[in-house]
């Protein structure tokens, strides 16, 4: 049976760059950025915020429920699948369950300092609004990683501080899941 991998992280910590690398490993493979799935609303589109609105949780719920049936469809074609998604403290990705059951499923979290992913939001965004927007993600989601990290990693998950490492180490560690990396609570 072929793997699914869903990446997940606060944003700008390099998930859809490691989800792409990860896909590109395997003969057939599928890359399902979940942000380009709620990219796809043409109008009255809901942004993540300090405050979730029903219409931000309905397309959230669309979006990944649109993954999770991908997955499975590309998965019965023999396709190897990576799903990359942020890190939603409003529900802990439980819209994700039907696929956390399936076998060869794999959960990863890519968890750098806080620092790095703040330093890569400014490097990649720039100044003004919008690195400014993600900045303010960043660390509503760190101050809800900081409290869950350790029960997620008791429950399985693949956690990685990806601070110091390259795209490739990290796509290493992910085939690799065995070996023991113990990470820290970063700020």
């Amino acid at each position: 049976m072929t793997p699914i991998f869903l990446v997940v992280g606060s944003p700008a910590v390099g998930k859809s760059t490691t989800a792409a690398a990860l896909a590109r490993r395997f003969a057939k493979s599928i890359h399902i950025p979940v942000d380009a799935l709620r990219d796809m609303v043409a109008a009255g589109q809901a942004l993540p915020g300090p405050q979730w609105g029903d219409e931000l949780i309905e397309q959230l719920a669309a979006s990944r429920a649109s993954a999770v049936f991908m997955a499975l469809t590309y998965r019965r074609a023999g396709f190897a699948v990576v799903i990359d998604d942020f890190w939603d403290p409003n529900s802990g990705l439980a819209e994700y369950a039907e696929l956390f059951s399936q076998p060869q499923m794999h959960r990863v979290l890519l968890y750098p300092q806080q620092s790095a992913a703040r330093a890569r939001n400014r490097q990649r965004a720039g100044s003004g609004g919008a690195a400014e927007y993600i900045d303010d993600g960043i660390g509503l989601v760190y101050a809800h990683l900081d409290t869950v990290v350790a029960s997620l990693q008791a429950d399985g998950w693949l956690v990685l501080d990806t601070t110091e490492l390259g795209v490739e180490d990290v796509v290493a560690r992910i085939l690799a899941p065995t070996e023991v990396v113990q990470i820290s609570p970063c700020c």
